[in-house]
């Protein structure tokens, strides 16, 4: 690989005007500049990121971690993020897996967006220990180099329990997330609530994975075990297309938006395009992904932050039958 040593070399200059000239520095005059770039290109030199990095002391990239990148949740959170970030002049990269936890220590990025199970809280206290920034959307830390930007899980399984019971039904369905999702056990411990005070509802929870073929496996074993209407929340979108399509799949003579009620949770594009269109819990993952970058930036930049809510709000629609 090409150095700057080889370049003053045949330039016939230090080492130091040639890291003058690359780096733009008015130390050299315009016309040396030109011949050393002009060099430069003939070499194919390539600058050594790392080493300016460690220079510099930034790298100019923010890091995203996510558990992984299936189903159809993770497009306009990341757009947010990078679009936010591109106007502050950073770039983004988006990272799942044990290994890529490297980044941090190592100092390859500035800073992290985490929405990753595989990170334990401890290990992320640890790198803000270390001086890390970091902002969590997927648990509640408390450092001073942590800051939180939070789905109001809560709120919006309030709203999906409190619509189907409102709509007067009695027999009621809940398809859980995975147990290391922090969005699943919030919204679960809203759902408990919201049981514990309607003892008269005859409920059942069925253990779900955030997708559609959990989705689906649920939707089978509430059609073995049918008794009559019923309604059922799904924690995501995915595990609640993944039930309408085991029904509508099945000879049951069971339809989604009369016997079966179904609300969902994300508002995915998916929901627009079945029939009846699917009832769930809507907010901006967008402004999600927005909300993160901005934060994450204003601390990198060494400015106060806040933890930040974001808000939700339910989506009636005929997948949900009124049964008063």
């Amino acid at each position: 690989m090409v150095s700057i040593k080889d370049i003053a070399r045949k330039a016939g200059v230090s080492i130091s005007t040639v890291s003058y000239a690359l780096n733009g520095n008015p130390k050299v005059t315009p016309e040396t500049s030109a011949r050393i770039l002009a060099i430069a290109k003939e070499m194919n030199y390539i600058p050594n990121a790392a080493a300016r990095q460690l220079k510099k002391q930034e790298s100019r990239i923010i890091g995203a971690f996510l558990t992984d990148f299936t189903g159809a949740f993770y497009g306009d959170l990341l757009q947010g993020m990078k679009e936010v970030l591109n106007r502050k002049g950073y770039d983004l990269i988006v990272c799942s897996g044990l290994q890529s936890h490297r980044l941090l220590p190592e100092r390859m990025i500035d800073g992290a967006i985490i929405l990753d199970s595989t990170f334990s809280d401890e290990e992320l206290l640890d790198y803000a220990d270390r001086g890390h920034r970091l902002v969590v959307l997927d648990r509640e830390l408390s450092h001073p180099a942590v800051n939180q930007v939070l789905l109001d899980n809560k709120a919006g399984a309030n709203l999906a329990m409190d619509y189907l019971i409102e709509t007067g039904h009695r027999r009621l369905y809940v398809v859980s997330g995975p147990s290391d999702s922090f969005d699943s056990r919030q919204r679960m411990s809203a759902v408990r609530q919201t049981l514990s005070r309607h003892p008269e509802l005859d409920a059942v929870v069925l253990e779900g994975d955030f997708n559609q073929g959990s989705g689906e496996a649920a939707g089978r074993l509430i059609l073995e075990q049918w008794q009559g209407p019923a309604g059922v929340f799904c924690l995501n979108d995915e595990m609640a297309i993944g039930l309408f399509n085991a029904v509508a799949a099945s000879d049951s003579g069971i339809r989604v938006g009369e016997e079966l009620s179904i609300v969902g949770f994300d508002n995915i594009a998916l929901t627009r395009y079945i029939q009846p269109r699917l009832a769930t819990i809507e907010y901006s993952k967008y402004r999600w992904g927005a909300m993160a970058s901005e934060q994450l930036l204003r601390m990198i930049a060494g400015e106060e932050v806040e933890h930040e809510r974001i808000y939700v709000s339910l989506v009636e629609s005929e997948s949900v039958q009124d049964r008063r």
